[in-house]
């Protein structure tokens, strides 16, 4: 194939490729294309959350989004393990831009933004963390795994899926789902706060009372 720019090796490796995509059985693709439903819904509610103005709205819709994407999550723990094609992620375009909706969420959360996780039990260390990075941290794992399934890729995204839900949002989404919970609670369960920060008790009890501005 001189002065075509391609190797034979190259050529093989791409029909290897295609033939691969093409072979998918048809319950993985059925599987994969409920997770990126799952995802997408999650990502779209994500943004809309970040531009709502009423606290108590937006925890509410987070508390369903982050349950049904963790369930997302669980069925692709309980598969097997996925396996990418190549060494190396292929390539499909810039990352989304997700820096406006971080800044957005934590304008919007105010004094409950930051929280404390641990993150492995069973090696516990208490750290600090803030909901609306741990939120961006997650929408980005996700959205990198649905470029690659909407490029036609579903074994790429499935594995990328996979990975990143068992080694960092996986965790991160049950803490959220925690701290997002200790709010509620603070709440409504007249919490004793003999042992709780008052401040943020008191962030929390605002957050939920009363609409705050949209970030612009």
């Amino acid at each position: 194939m001189k002065g075509a720019g391609v190797t034979e090796d190259e050529l093989l490796e791409a029909v290897e490729d295609i033939e691969a995509i093409e072979t998918l059985d048809s319950t993985t693709e059925d599987f994969a294309a409920s997770i990126a439903d799952s995802v997408e819904s999650f990502l779209i509610a994500l943004r809309a959350a970040s531009r709502e103005q009423d606290g108590g709205t937006v925890i509410s819709l987070l508390l369903l989004e982050i349950s049904q994407v963790l369930l997302a999550g669980a069925r692709l723990g309980a598969q097997v393990d996925f396996e990418p094609r190549s060494e190396y992620q292929p390539d499909v375009g810039p990352e989304s831009d997700l820096d406006d909706m971080r800044l957005r969420l934590a304008t919007l959360f105010g004094g409950v933004d930051t929280y404390s996780l641990v993150f492995d039990p069973y090696d516990p260390e208490v750290v600090d963390s803030s909901l609306s990075d741990d939120l961006t941290s997650i929408a980005s794992d996700l959205e990198n795994g649905l470029r690659h399934y909407r490029s036609g890729d579903v074994d790429e995204a499935l594995w990328w899926w996979q990975f990143s839900y068992v080694s960092s949002w996986g965790n991160l989404a049950g803490a959220l789902l925690n701290a997002l919970l200790s709010v509620v609670a603070h709440d409504r369960l007249d919490t004793d706060v003999a042992d709780v920060d008052a401040e943020q008790v008191a962030a929390a009890d605002e957050m939920l009372a009363e609409p705050v501005d949209e970030a612009r």
